[in-house]
């Protein structure tokens, strides 16, 4: 769903605002700048292991689990949520949470365009980003398969957890961690964006209560472990020479991109 959009406008964001020295026609080869190579080749120091950054989101998704499980109060709480939100607005039918999970994480490459600084240049951050949004996003599709629990309007067996849900918290804690240092008032900001995403997807009777919560739990930690190992990749992928990387964009009927060389 939202995984390869997300991803498609972070690679997309990632070039442009990082490895074009100039603007170029659409079949002209482009060189990467020095201050792009700078960004790319940049070194991350990695962050330690803590395993109390880790509860938070543990308990978030072990609810999730203990409820799908669960024939007693946990699912009555589940029931009980969905009946007083339909009964209060049973044709209640919206959009906007398929936008507003990707807001928190827009509002990183919005901040860094109107000069308030976050913890790592563009190229960093879009990266981190997406190892972010694959783990959620691999995490979340093999859950689905597995658990194969019925949506609330009945429309598909992949209502655990909530991938609207694991993707606005995914990037509300993005949000977080790059300004974190600045102001936590704006990760707060994210984390509210996320929460109505959630609660826009209770009141389009998509998911239940404990589908949200778990989602909001995966999300959550799928960001913190992309703090974890991206440093470590892009150590391993950066250690060559990248100077004769070259970005050249190509258009075909129907489809515009671009493609990479390096020459060795």
């Amino acid at each position: 769903m939202g995984l390869k959009n997300a991803i498609g406008f972070l690679l997309l964001i990632c070039i442009a605002t990082t490895c074009f020295a100039q603007q170029q026609d659409t079949t002209s080869n482009v060189r990467l700048n020095p201050i792009a190579i700078k960004n790319i080749t940049a070194e991350i120091k990695p962050e330690r292991f803590r395993a109390v950054h880790f509860i938070a989101p543990a308990v978030l998704i072990g609810y999730g689990f203990a409820a799908v499980y669960n024939h007693g109060a946990l699912k009555e709480l589940d029931v009980s949520t969905r009946y007083e939100l339909q009964e209060d607005h049973p044709q209640f039918a919206a959009h906007v949470d398929d936008y507003a999970q990707f807001a928190p994480a827009i509002a990183v490459w919005g901040l860094n365009f109107a000069g308030v600084k976050g913890r790592h240049n563009l190229f960093d951050a879009s990266m981190l980003y997406v190892t972010s949004a694959a783990i959620m996003g691999l995490s979340t599709h093999f859950v689905k398969q597995g658990v194969h629990r019925l949506r609330p309007d009945e429309s598909g067996n992949n209502s655990f957890p909530s991938g609207h849900t694991a993707s606005a918290f995914a990037s509300a804690e993005f949000l977080y961690q790059e300004f974190k240092y600045k102001s936590p008032w704006i990760g707060y900001a994210g984390y509210f964006v996320a929460t109505a995403t959630g609660t826009l997807r209770m009141y389009n009777n998509k998911h239940w209560f404990s589908d949200v919560v778990a989602g909001a739990g995966f999300g959550i930690v799928s960001t913190k472990l992309s703090y974890l190992i991206y440093p470590h990749l892009k150590r391993i992928f950066t250690k060559k020479d990248i100077t004769n990387l070259s970005v050249m964009p190509y258009r075909q009927e129907g489809a515009n991109g671009l493609m990479a060389s390096y020459t060795f």
